[in-house]
């Protein structure tokens, strides 16, 4: 990634990894009801490995290990920050024009939020691997050979996400008549014309819909929420979480780029 000096695991991968179960130790305790339902259904005098939610373990598990690479306080709290203020967002917009709802019939329900910015760690962290995977596979490529993969990339940037607008407009159509949507669809017009990086804005597009297909698969299949189309998952949840991350982190340059305005005043 960027520095090779530093190390996977770093001061504040602890401090990290800390908040993360304490976090999910309040979401437990808090809710313990839910938790309760979920985990009667295990047969904890029997098989009860034939009862686990291996596929939920397995993101738990993939999640705490990406959030902790090379952790930097400095970055990751505005990560986090953006992470819950998005996450908040975007679950209004969804449940409050009942493209999907939640089996505890919460709009939006609260102990889903933290998911967010873990998952955008998580993603910043897949990101920058694969990005760091390109840069050192062209490390210093011919001029020409720079050109044409620049060309490349920039070329799956726009099918990329002009593909993702098509299917977002025929999926929330039945939502246009809530500004809600409408507002939705002109903040991803607007991010998806105005690139800052097409290379870095792809890379966080594929991390994002990659985590998201099984962040989607197991809670639609788990009925946990579901769409109003009853697909288990659609294809549109799973890239919306791609240009949701890429959402989160332009917002992160934006906060960036203010910050570094005022304290420079």
């Amino acid at each position: 990634m960027e520095n090779q000096k530093q190390h996977f695991w770093t001061r504040d991968s602890s401090i990290l990894l800390g908040g993360f179960f304490i976090t999910i130790f309040l979401i437990l305790y808090i809710w313990w009801p839910l938790a309760e339902e979920y985990l009667a259904y295990v047969d904890w005098n029997g098989a009860w490995w034939l009862y686990m939610d291996w596929l939920l373990l397995g993101v738990f598990l993939f999640m705490s290990i990406t959030i902790v690479a090379r952790a930097n306080l400095k970055t990751d709290v505005l990560i986090v920050c953006v992470g819950i203020c998005g996450g908040l967002a975007i679950e209004s917009w969804g449940t409050q024009t009942n493209l999907w709802h939640y089996y505890t019939a919460e709009r939006p329900p609260l102990w889903i939020i933290p998911a967010w910015p873990i998952a955008s760690l998580s993603i910043d962290r897949i990101t920058r691997a694969l990005n760091w995977i390109i840069a050192r596979k062209t490390t210093s490529p011919s001029t020409t050979l720079m050109a044409s993969l620049q060309s490349l990339i920039t070329a799956l940037y726009w099918i990329t996400f002009a593909s993702f607008l098509t299917l977002m407009l025929v999926f929330v159509s039945p939502t246009f008549d809530k500004s809600y949507t409408w507002l939705s669809l002109a903040l991803c017009v607007l991010l998806i014309i105005t690139p800052t990086d097409h290379r870095f804005a792809l890379l966080t597009f594929i991390a994002g819909a990659g985590l998201g297909y099984f962040l989607e698969l197991w809670g639609t299949t788990r009925e946990c929420w579901m769409y109003y189309s009853n697909e288990t998952p659609p294809l549109f949840a799973v890239l919306a979480h791609g240009m949701a991350a890429v959402a989160f982190w332009r917002a992160g340059l934006l906060v960036k780029l203010v910050l570094g305005k005022v304290r420079s005043e």
